[in-house]
């Protein structure tokens, strides 16, 4: 499965985090489950068509490979990999590692 990631940064009060894992063609986003074992060879599903808000663009699946992309929320002090994040190629069913929402802030020296 290769998943692209969009970047936005949703104004604080807003901020929901993403929590993904990925079980054969099921993805469950923040505990909600996301079937797509019946999206046939060739085919293209309009996000539209998904009831889920972290979905941005169609799904399609291509020599048996899922394709899709995801919302990624980041902060406003978010490292480059979540600003610019790599595209994510899931080859093993559990947690999708994600780039991080905000950069952990320095402590200062003592």
């Amino acid at each position: 499965m290769k998943i692209n990631l969009t970047p936005f940064s949703p104004p604080p009060q807003l901020y929901v985090p993403l929590s993904l894992s990925v079980a054969g063609d099921v993805l469950t986003l923040n505990g909600k489950t996301l079937d797509l074992s019946g999206i046939p060879e060739g085919a293209t599903l309009p996000a539209e068509a998904v009831a889920s808000d972290w979905v941005t663009g169609p799904i399609t699946r291509t020599n048996g490979e899922l394709s899709l992309t995801l919302r990624l929320p980041h902060g406003p002090n978010a490292p480059e990999e979540s600003r610019f994040p790599a595209p994510i190629t899931v080859t093993e069913d559990g947690t999708v590692d994600l780039p991080p929402y905000d950069a952990e802030p320095e402590e200062a020296p003592e």
